[in-house]
């Protein structure tokens, strides 16, 4: 059975998300996290980091390496475009947009506002990651303009990378008027009942 280590509101939403909308069996380990700390991998989970999980002897964590290893081991063809496919490289676009561009700006935000409390001293700065997530969640509005989820009609797993994104960048303030097709975008992702379980976990 798949055993995942959790913390609720954190990055391990998207793989509860992922596994409840799998139907897939899984055991849930609670993993608070940890007060902030210049030292990284200071969770207590097998890497130090939440999410982790356990499959067996393979251990993983980052949030979109385990999405990716969970869809091709028990997917089945569920949530991912199959390789070869016109859909599959927006699909791998849009995952790995949730983190490398997307969060980007929201971490440097939620560290600065939530954590070490320091936005005051660092205004410039705070306002400059504003800007980068703005500039993200403007980039989404172009792409869902036209479409319920990222890559059409139906749901992918890129929708649950970057659905969880969208839910912090609501968190931070970061969508706005300006952001409807987002807005409406989140509605529906937070409608889904395993988006509501994972939030619950």
């Amino acid at each position: 059975m798949l055993t995942l280590y959790h913390a609720p509101l954190s990055r391990s939403v998207r793989i509860v998300w992922l596994l409840e909308e799998l139907g897939l069996p899984y055991e849930l380990r609670a993993a608070p996290l940890e007060p902030p700390s210049p030292k990284p991998f200071a969770q207590k989970t097998p890497t130090g980091k939440v999410p982790t999980l356990e499959d067996g002897g393979t251990v993983l964590f980052e949030s979109g390496a385990i999405l990716e290893y969970v869809l091709e081991r028990y997917g089945n063809g569920r949530l991912a475009p199959p390789v070869g496919s016109t859909l599959r490289a927006p699909f791998l676009q849009w995952v790995h947009f949730a983190e490398a561009t997307a969060f980007t700006g929201l971490g440097n935000i939620a560290w600065h506002t939530r954590f070490k409390l320091d936005a005051d001293r660092v205004a410039d700065a705070v306002a400059d990651y504003r800007r980068w997530a703005e500039a993200s969640m403007d980039v989404l509005e172009r792409a869902l303009a036209d479409r319920e989820y990222l890559l059409g009609a139906e749901l992918s797993g890129a929708d649950i990378m970057v659905g969880y994104t969208v839910l912090v960048a609501k968190a931070l303030g970061v969508i706005g008027e300006s952001h409807p097709a987002v807005g409406a975008y989140l509605a529906r992702l937070t409608e889904r009942p395993a988006l509501r379980r994972a939030l619950q976990a």
